[in-house]
């Protein structure tokens, strides 16, 4: 493909970036990254010219040796992430968003595109946000307001949202004004990402949402959960109860009793009368008035069991934090799943169920699971080529050798088809002609 344009590659990581303009005609002329790992993987993939700009430390370039068209850059995002401690320009790394906007100032590209999590556009970051769309106009450019993208809706099935800020020089007339890409009808099915896995493509139940909620429809419900099916992925998980959340008492070995004592202490447990936590622990005497004919050794055979745990006087659920899961599972996807989890760096408590299940009722979902990929142990982790694939990196790209630092870098990078939908309406514009 004939060059259209030329562009430096700022916090590059693995290259998403790069994939994603190289596809649309751009012509990458340096890159700068300080991680060693993260830059190893981007020369055995990409570097091919001893002319290519190795920059390095975005705070040690000065300028860029000339001028190019397009200043592209996933701004490192720990500053703003919620899984973060949302420090922003505090941190370290939340500064280094003045050294790029340093360089646009200096080399005055065409256009910009920068990417971050979606935290920066929680209402806690407005300030930080405008501050940063301040700086980018002052130097010289009009920035439409910056949009939340998710992956899903470009052909990825990945629930990653994240924010893109893109600007145009103003002394430039575009002969069409630029819009963020509108989402893909193309829906995606997860099993055709991820090797070995059997999908039958079972159709789904209808069910009445009164029986699937017990009358309540939960607020948190998000757009790839409907509200009369049955969900795509089960949590192992505590201190909820829904049709697919899986409890240790349904993976163990516990008598209908167990299960009663149980359920009746997770469903009062953030009641108001109990105290003013999210979860409460509850008394002896507390469950007692709940169920009457309650004894103190049932409690204490939990207590053994690892299911409660007693804090002072009052008991309380041992796996008491949803991300942690229990037995290292935070949840499972099943194969016909339209979205796996948000990669992130740190990787995550999340599987892939080997087979697809069926089921008419929420009792039998939650059974079927159990019996037959749970306790059989049909499902397992994704592999980093899988992550690749999630993220929209073709399977000629070389991952990391270490498996570990393979999905950490996937996990950080950003989702090649997003910028390549994005970067296609900049091109639309005419910037370039």
């Amino acid at each position: 493909m004939k060059s259209t344009f030329t562009f430096v590659d700022l916090f590059s990581g693995i290259g998403g970036f790069r994939i994603a303009l190289e596809r649309c005609g751009g012509s990458c002329l340096g890159y700068s990254e300080i991680d060693d790992s993260a830059t190893a993987t981007y020369n055995n993939n990409f570097i091919n010219s001893i002319f290519e700009w190795k920059l390095g430390d975005i705070t040690k370039v000065t300028s860029l040796p000339k001028p190019v068209d397009m200043i592209t850059g996933g701004v490192p995002c720990q500053s703003w992430s919620v899984a973060g401690k949302m420090k922003g320009f505090e941190d370290p790394r939340g500064r280094l968003w003045y050294d790029a906007i340093r360089l646009v100032k200096t080399n005055q590209p065409k256009v910009f595109i920068f990417e971050n999590v979606k935290g920066l556009a929680d209402p806690r970051n407005k300030q930080n946000l405008d501050l940063i769309i301040k700086e980018l106009e002052s130097a010289g450019y009009i920035v439409p307001k910056p949009q939340l993208l998710n992956s899903y809706d470009f052909g990825l099935p990945q629930n990653r949202a994240r924010i893109f800020i893109v600007g145009f020089r103003k002394d430039l007339i575009l002969k069409k004004q630029f819009s963020y890409p509108r989402p893909i009808s193309k829906t995606p099915v997860l099993s055709s990402f991820i090797e070995g896995i059997k999908n039958t493509n079972n159709f789904k139940s209808i069910i009445d949402p009164k029986i699937l909620f017990e009358g309540k429809i939960p607020v948190s419900r998000n757009k790839f959960q409907k509200v009369d099916e049955l969900n795509d992925f089960f949590v192992f998980c505590d201190t909820r109860n829904g049709h697919s959340t899986v409890h240790s008492w349904d993976i163990s070995e516990s008598t209908k009793r167990e299960k009663e004592i149980c359920m009746t202490i997770l469903k009062n447990r953030r009641k108001k009368i109990y105290g003013d936590r999210d979860g409460n622990p509850l008394s002896f005497q507390d469950i007692k008035e709940l169920l009457p004919n309650i004894e103190m050794i049932e409690l204490e055979k939990l207590v053994q069991r690892k299911i409660l745990k007693k804090v002072s006087d009052k008991f309380e659920m041992v796996n008491s934090k949803n991300s942690s899961g229990i037995n290292g599972i935070y949840r499972v996807f099943l194969p016909n799943s339209n979205i796996f989890s948000t990669l992130t760096a740190t990787g995550t408590r999340d599987f892939i169920a080997l087979e697809s299940i069926h089921a008419e009722t929420p009792e039998e979902f939650k059974e079927v699971f159990v019996n037959q990929i749970y306790k059989k142990n049909k499902y397992r982790l994704i592999t980093p080529r899988e992550a690749g694939r999630l993220q929209g990196f073709g399977d000629n790209f070389k991952p990391y050798p270490s498996s570990s630092l393979a999905m950490k870098q996937f996990g950080n990078a950003v989702s090649v088809n997003v910028v390549e939908a994005l970067a296609n309406e900049i091109i639309k514009t005419g910037i370039f002609e």
